[in-house]
């Protein structure tokens, strides 16, 4: 067996500094164990403690029984006391599992710990393994005071395991930053409450993160599946750019910039690699049917109310990211290029005189015209097979997009989902300019009056892409119903 090289890097900084306490027995992650950005060859491991201590992680291969390697490191408060762990050397399409617990010691015994937790999942297939494959995503996570259900806490994660995804893409909005969790919740259901309500400060946004990462069906969903992570406004505040991202009105400060207290506290509650600039926009290739383009909505992005009429198209993604993905999209020669955006092409989102995702609508503040350049592009160099999967909307549909009336050949789709458990808003409001047409439409004629009944539009996306590249896609719900199923050949 080849060995394992283990490369360690904290969320966001370095605890080299933090002195653990001494004495104590070893103690048990407090928000369960989470392996992210996943990979052919390397993953990420990452655990919360509440004190400074050592981060211990070990990592066996296929039933567990053979330690592949092992690693320590220190965690204090920079970090929330979470830390991020990166495994190198991995083997592709194989399955391990890893635990990891805290203690006051550096050295490791020698048969692990009781207090340790596990986590099983499997790295990325060799990119000429046609193996199928089968992921989910959603997002829209405890917004507007539908938060963590008294009896069932996020009643959907359970269904989302049950479908045994080998990975789960949380695409934006997995905390509600600026909205409180109350006893008594947006359906009349009694759940949990939260210690905290609109975040002004880098601890309410932690507060947020602990509260939504603290559900036990997310964490058991998080034991058995690799995870990655989005963001999108409510992370930080509602419909935010770099430049709209100050509010004036309590608990905010005036022209105080809220951006870089969400990023940070995203990045603490989120494995990601080291890229060296702090870029989240990133692409995962997974087995020959597969490669995946995260994009970064939020960080780049020319002001909401902006108008797009101008010489130089108005960026959501800015030139370098822009360069990125149409490069890579050119270079993918995966049977289907998978773009994971958090907001949507033809829904209008935001005001009117401020649009938030790429569609116009009824205004020329929205991001269409770097889009239509970008499927312009995209025609020109022959990239075809196109997926766009987003969420943002709070309720679930998919489009088949026929762009330019001379190339009735070049489609692209896009499938919405969601919400995993927030507010409901659906809307028939359609931007005609990329010539969508329906595929399926799933959400509420009118907002739920029970918790009960919500759970019938609660909802997640299942991408299942079997060995010959047929995809399907199944919208499911909160009762684990398939409620929406349309498949595509390669």
């Amino acid at each position: 067996m080849r060995g394992l090289i283990l490369t360690l890097v904290l969320a966001l900084a370095s605890c080299n500094s933090v002195e653990p306490g001494a004495g104590g027995a070893a103690t048990a992650p407090t928000h369960g164990v989470l392996v992210g950005e996943v990979h052919a060859d390397r993953a990420r491991v990452w655990a919360r403690s509440d004190h400074p201590c050592w981060m211990h992680v070990e990592i066996t291969e296929g039933d567990g029984t053979t330690r592949v390697a092992q690693a320590s490191e220190r965690v204090g408060p920079q970090t929330d006391f979470a830390a991020s762990v990166e495994l190198r050397g991995l083997h592709a399409g194989t399955h391990y599992r890893t635990n990891a617990w805290f203690s006051a010691e550096r050295s490791m015994p020698a048969n692990g710990s009781s207090a340790a937790e596990s986590a099983l999942f499997s790295t990325a297939p060799a990119a000429d393994d046609a193996r199928p494959v089968r992921f989910a995503w959603s997002g829209d996570l405890a917004g507007q005071n539908a938060c963590r259900d008294a009896a069932l806490g996020f009643a959907i994660m359970p269904q989302i395991q049950e479908r045994q995804p080998e990975f789960f893409i949380g695409l934006g909005d997995m905390i509600y930053a600026d909205y409180p969790c109350d006893p008594v919740g947006a359906f009349g259901n009694a759940q949990v409450p939260g210690d905290f309500g609109p975040s002004a400060t880098l601890e309410a946004y932690r507060a947020h993160w602990r509260y939504n990462r603290a559900d036990p069906g997310l964490q058991k969903l998080l034991a058995h599946t690799a995870y990655f992570g989005v963001w999108d406004d409510h992370e930080v505040v509602n419909d935010f750019s770099p430049t709209e991202d100050s509010r004036g009105e309590a608990p905010y400060t005036a022209r105080e910039h809220l951006m870089p207290l969400g990023y940070r506290a995203f990045c603490e509650y989120n494995a990601f690699e080291d890229s060296g600039d702090g870029r989240l926009y990133r692409s995962v290739r997974w087995g020959k049917h597969l490669e995946l383009f995260f994009l970064d909505n939020r960080r780049y992005r020319d002001p909401d109310r902006a108008r797009d009429d101008s010489p130089q198209p108005k960026t959501q993604l800015g030139k370098a990211q822009l360069d990125w993905l149409e490069a890579g999209l050119a270079a993918s020669d995966a049977t289907w290029r998978i773009v994971i955006s958090s907001v949507p092409i033809s829904i209008p989102t935001g005001k009117v005189d401020a649009r938030d995702g790429w569609a116009d609508a009824d205004s020329a503040t929205g991001y269409e015209r770097e889009l239509a350049l970008l499927f312009a592009t995209m025609r020109v160099r022959g990239i075809g097979n196109t997926v766009w999967l987003t969420t943002d909307v709070h309720f679930a549909t998919g489009f088949e997009y026929t762009p330019f009336g001379d190339a009735p050949q070049f489609h692209v789709r896009e499938f919405i989902c969601g919400p995993l458990s927030a507010g409901m808003f659906p809307t028939q409001n359609l931007d005609p300019t990329f010539r969508p047409r329906r595929l399926f439409f799933h959400a509420p004629p009118q907002t739920p009056t029970s918790y009960d009944e919500a759970m019938n539009w609660f909802n997640f996306g299942l991408v299942s892409v079997d060995a010959a590249g047929r995809l399907t896609v199944e919208i499911v719900n909160a009762r684990g119903a398939t409620v929406a199923s349309t498949s595509f050949e390669r």
